[in-house]
């Protein structure tokens, strides 16, 4: 019978000295990520908003940042009567990298009223990928310095 009391006394000691247990350490943050995957959104938020900004001159069709796409609307320059451009971006994964984009382009040409497909040169897209890259790594060196 003398041992109950003990029990319970230590048993009542133990879950004190438990619960002041892990109040030291306090669980990882996105901080102590490397500044290249820190992302709130299913892709690398510095491509994401890279892509944005590049196309943001055109109607947007869809966007889903969660998924890594982005497709615009067509789109006729005032400058290139009888053409217009659609754009669509896929962002692969949460890593700033030149394979986690992919760019398509589509382009039409008016002939006799209809639009009709016509070819695109790779320089365009290219270009597009490049000016995205560029400005994705704008991006990421603006915040790494604050």
């Amino acid at each position: 019978m003398m041992n109950r009391p003990f029990r319970t006394a230590f048993g009542l000691a133990l879950a004190t000295t438990l619960a002041a247990c892990g109040g030291g350490k306090s669980l990882p943050t996105a901080s102590g990520l490397a500044p290249s995957k820190v992302t709130t959104i299913g892709v690398n938020s510095y491509l994401w908003r890279a892509a944005l900004d590049t196309l943001s001159f055109m109607p947007m069709a869809q966007v889903d940042s969660n998924g890594g796409v982005l497709v615009t609307d067509w789109y006729a320059n005032p400058a290139a009567a009888g053409e217009r451009m659609k754009v669509s971006v896929a962002i692969l994964d949460q890593d700033l990298r030149a394979d986690a984009l992919r760019v398509a382009v589509s382009r039409q040409i008016s002939q006799g009223g209809q639009w009709v497909d016509a070819p695109v040169q790779a320089a365009t897209v290219q270009k597009l990928e490049d000016i995205i890259l560029s400005k994705a790594r704008d991006l990421r060196r603006t915040a790494v310095a604050r």
